[in-house]
């Protein structure tokens, strides 16, 4: 696989002028010229890959800094400026408003929003399903059961949404929402934008972002096919691993810092039962810290997960209060020293092992 060379090169680049024009972008020249087309994104595995599946013929800058927590990003006028001036600006609506609101002043006519690629889940989908009773497990590993339980925690989070929105509102906090207030909705929308923990939502967003690049740049259309195939292929390998791996696990309950997980969690059959909501840096309440210390008790719960952007001081307590270990579970919303791995497919393969670790997967 390519490397990460590109981003110092789009990182030089944006820092030496207003826009991205000059670097290749920007314009009705863009691709018939030879000049590279410039994408912008504002999260990671966006960056990594429009890198992929553009290849040599794009430019790729990422709007969030290394190590910073892309929820929270604001963006300077030159950066709007960036987005403008952009070939194409590659998002996924409603993880951060302040990319949501440059793309909707520029008129939405040089955006690519993932969320009109894959379906996304909901945050009730991805947070509403009940631990699992390990009192016999079944083997999960084939691709048709990860089907099937993607549907099935997609009924139940139908069934028992109205169940816990009474719920958040009488206590303030539960293992659907994970948070004071059950303010989810609000932070992230209706839906769970972080898609890129399924690899085949991202195989389908490669696809699409090839045909949109195609668009643009006809004459490398061939070129963004292939590198569409080639990253699909990756992402296939990085499924089965998963699936081969998770198959047989003495438990499915995975405690994570915030609800992240949703994606994955559904697409393996996992419960994730998360300390704080979609907003990584709510503030639980002791009521929820309780809550999830009890989980952790009565269901032998071995780790609490940690993530590398946020604060594990959650996370510790919890697990100083049961007994139970610490690890990282790497919600790729950036690469830092303490990720598992140095981009998107090694530290996929990083929370796998960990995964299998913590869940005694054998």
């Amino acid at each position: 696989m390519r490397g990460r060379t590109y981003v110092k090169v789009a990182a030089v680049c944006a820092a030496g002028m207003l826009t991205v024009t000059g670097c290749g972008g920007g314009g009705e020249d863009g691709g018939g010229s030879g000049a590279r087309l410039s994408v912008v994104t504002g999260v990671y595995p966006l960056e990594w890959l429009a890198a992929q599946v553009g290849g040599d013929h794009v430019e790729v800058a990422n709007l969030t800094e290394p190590g910073a927590e892309p929820h929270d990003l604001e963006l300077t006028p030159r950066q709007v400026g960036q987005v403008a001036d952009a070939d194409l600006a590659f998002y996924v609506s409603g993880l951060q408003p302040a990319v949501d609101d440059a793309v909707s002043q520029q008129g939405d006519g040089n955006a690519l929003d993932v969320a009109d690629l894959v379906e996304l889940r909901t945050a009730e989908e991805n947070a509403a399903e009940e631990p699992h009773d390990h009192g016999g497990e079944e083997s999960h590993g084939d691709e048709g059961g990860h089907d099937h339980a993607e549907d099935e925690h997609s009924h139940a989070g139908d069934e028992h949404a109205a169940e816990e929105d009474a719920h958040a509102e009488e206590e303030g906090a539960g293992e659907s929402h994970g948070d004071e207030g059950g303010h989810d909705g609000h932070d992230h929308g209706e839906f769970d934008p972080h898609m890129w923990l399924d690899t085949e939502r991202m195989a389908e967003a490669a696809a699409g972002l090839a045909d949109r690049l195609a668009e643009i740049d006809p004459d490398h259309a061939d070129a963004f096919a292939a590198n569409a195939e080639e990253v699909t292929t990756l992402l296939d390998g990085i499924h089965e691993d998963y699936s081969t791996g998770l198959a047989d696990c003495r438990s499915r309950d995975i405690v994570v810092s915030h609800t992240a997980f949703g994606y994955l969690a559904a697409r393996y059959d996992l419960h994730q039962i998360p300390v704080a909501g979609l907003d990584s840096h709510s503030e639980p309440s002791p009521a929820r810290m309780a809550e999830v210390a009890e989980t952790v008790r009565e269901h032998d719960v071995t780790t609490v997960f940690t993530e590398p952007l946020t604060s594990p001081e959650a996370a510790e307590t919890i697990a100083a209060e049961t007994g139970a270990d610490t690890a990282v579970l790497d919600p790729l919303e950036g690469v830092t020293d303490a990720s598992p791995g140095d981009d998107y497919p090694s530290i996929m393969r990083g929370n796998l092992e960990a995964l299998s670790t913590a869940l005694d997967c054998g």
